[in-house]
C-alpha cells in the first residue's frame, strides 16, 4: 500500500469531502481516503497495483475538483 497527498484548494465544505471518500468505494484499489476542508488536503491509501496516483487524480478531477501533487 502506498499513501499520495493531494492539495484540493476547491474543497470547501463537509459535502466536498464526503464526496471526495465515497472514492473508497468508487475506485477500485482505494484502500481509505481521508479529506479534509480546513486544511484543503486528502490524503488517499492505495494499493499501487491495482490504481495509479495518475488515475486517482483523473477520478478527483470527474468530481469537480482540481488535485495537485503534494510531495
Amino acid at each position: 500500500m502506498k499513501t499520495l497527498t493531494l492539495e484540493i484548494k476547491d474543497m470547501h465544505c463537509s459535502n466536498c469531502v464526503m464526496k471526495l471518500q465515497a472514492l473508497e468505494d468508487d475506485l477500485p484499489g482505494v484502500d481509505t481516503v481521508d479529506a479534509s476542508y480546513r486544511s484543503q488536503k486528502m490524503k488517499v491509501v492505495y494499493d499501487e497495483v491495482v490504481v495509479t496516483p495518475e488515475s486517482i487524480m483523473e477520478a478527483v478531477q470527474k468530481l469537480g475538483y482540481t488535485p495537485e501533487l503534494i510531495k
